[in-house]
């Protein structure tokens, strides 16, 4: 009885958790815009041939953004059930959560230039 219950329990965490991809995929405009650069992203390196190794560090970075921006709505919901009403450290709680959701954004960037810089300057160079 126990083993069966554990493996439900295990099942209804993995529902639970693709609820809540869900929820930021229906709810969430920034989540669904970091989504369509995903797939921009992950187009552009699959036609430029990227190695193996790149493609990890492309997948841990595209894995920060969307974490971070997950993190941040689950922040902005539990602020907002807490303190409904405006409040200054509800507020600075707010922007600390989306400041590291920047810090992700700017750094992967940072990584696609690295990443697409020297392939695309080298296309370019053949197509001038």
């Amino acid at each position: 009885m126990g083993q069966h219950h554990q493996r439900n329990s295990e099942w209804g965490s993995f529902r639970n958790a693709f609820r809540g991809i869900f929820y930021n995929v229906k709810t969430q405009k920034h989540f669904r815009i970091h989504l369509f650069v995903t797939i921009v992203v992950l187009l552009t390196a699959y036609w430029l041939g990227l190695e193996r190794w790149e493609w990890a560090i492309l997948f841990l970075t595209i894995s920060s953004v969307l974490t971070a921006e997950a993190i941040n709505t689950a922040v902005e919901i539990t602020v907002d059930l807490a303190e409904p009403n405006v409040h200054p450290l509800a507020g600075l709680a707010k922007d600390v959560a989306a400041g590291a959701v920047l810090i992700a954004v700017i750094m992967a960037v940072g990584v696609g230039i690295l990443l697409f810089g020297p392939p695309l300057a080298k296309l370019l160079g053949l197509l001038l």
